[in-house]
């Protein structure tokens, strides 16, 4: 599965929904949060239900208004069904909270035939609060009540509501971030999930400065992006994806190793550099992520 882009549209927008269900995004995200103003909430609730319902390309995902705002519940309720592929929950800052909304979940999956556990929850950490407990927050599947899959694969970082909270103003290379997005990749890490999605990038018109950052956001750890602009999706997804020549060092790397240790031999030499079993770990998870991509 592909989680190179995640697209927000904004749910009360029924163009914007429509154009992006069409799009080459690995998800879309249908918003009922920050990107619909508070008085128009409840109604955008049954349209992003029924967008959900319809043919698209990717990945259909709703994201809900915190766990502590009082128009989650009604969020959950109104917009969970069979096409649901899953639940963005933002400022996540307890392992509590995250799992009411999973109890919550379950209980309306089975209600309405959904195989309890099916529906993702992808919380999004982005508060002081959530960055400080992310390692607590991540023991959630400890405090389950029911038995079944865990349905929290992934965590996201949402920088822009982060760097308000801690009254940061981050120049384009986002070095004040930094330790935010080192904690989140490692927590993850530590809890045996998959890597974290990356904050939006709201500066638009830098190209080049959005190349960068997606460079540095992979090579940090990350294995995807949310974004907030149909023009943000080609570059996130070749940014995310192995390159050409990476695919050609990693099948040099396993190739030389197979041969090597079928002759007894754990540590070899590849284009100058050694070469042990975290290394051939790392280019086959490469070459199975080159191949996702081929296949998607």
């Amino acid at each position: 599965m592909l989680n190179r882009s995640f697209l927000f549209a904004p749910g009360n927008q029924p163009r914007r929904i429509e154009k992006a269900l069409t799009l080459d995004a690995d998800a879309v995200i249908l918003d009922l949060e920050d990107s619909v103003a508070v008085t128009e909430k409840s109604a955008a609730r049954a349209p992003v239900a029924r967008a959900l319902m319809q043919p698209r390309r990717a990945r259909g995902y709703v994201r809900v208004n915190a766990a502590s705002n009082p128009h989650c519940y009604a969020d959950l309720v109104a917009t969970i069904h069979a096409k649901v592929d899953g639940v963005v929950l933002p400022k996540v800052e307890s392992a509590a909270g995250l799992h009411a909304i999973d109890w919550l979940l379950a209980n309306l999956e089975a209600e309405r035939g959904i195989p309890v556990g099916s529906i993702d929850l992808m919380p999004i950490v982005e508060t002081a609060i959530g960055v400080h407990r992310v390692d607590r927050l991540l023991q959630a599947r400890s405090l389950r009540s029911y038995s079944g899959p865990w349905r929290v694969k992934r965590i996201a970082f949402g920088a822009g509501d982060y760097a308000n909270d801690l009254r940061l103003t981050p120049a384009l290379d986002e070095e004040e971030l930094a330790d935010a997005r080192a904690r989140l990749v490692l927590a993850s890490r530590a809890a045996g999930m998959e890597a974290p999605i990356d904050s939006p990038w709201f500066h638009f018109k830098e190209h080049a400065a959005f190349a960068r950052a997606l460079e540095r956001s992979r090579r940090c750890g990350f294995q995807g992006r949310l974004c907030v602009h149909p023009e943000q999706l080609a570059p996130a997804n070749a940014a995310y994806a192995p390159t050409d020549e990476e695919v050609r060092r990693a099948e040099r790397i396993v190739a030389a190793f197979d041969a090597a240790e079928a002759k007894g031999l754990a540590a070899i030499q590849v284009d100058g550099q050694m070469i042990d079993y975290p290394i051939v770990f790392h280019a086959r998870s490469l070459l199975a992520a080159a191949r996702a991509v081929r296949g998607g």
